[in-house]
């Protein structure tokens, strides 16, 4: 079952970065809007990242 959300979740991906390359060359407008929401999904990840990275590192702007 596990195998199966995880291949759903790279095909996603895949196909998200295939509309990125897509819409840099002038794909179909519906192609754009899969690459912007893949990038913004990307930022979001990436930007969770960094929050977790700082809080394991205790540099969460607390009393330190």
């Amino acid at each position: 079952m596990i195998g199966l959300v995880l291949l759903g979740v790279l095909a996603f991906a895949v196909g998200g970065c295939a509309c990125v390359v897509w819409a840099e060359r002038g794909g179909p407008r519906w192609a754009r809007v899969v690459a912007a929401m893949t990038l913004a999904a990307g930022e979001l990840v990436r930007r969770s990242g960094k929050n977790r990275r700082r809080q394991v590192n205790g540099t969460t702007g607390g009393d330190n």
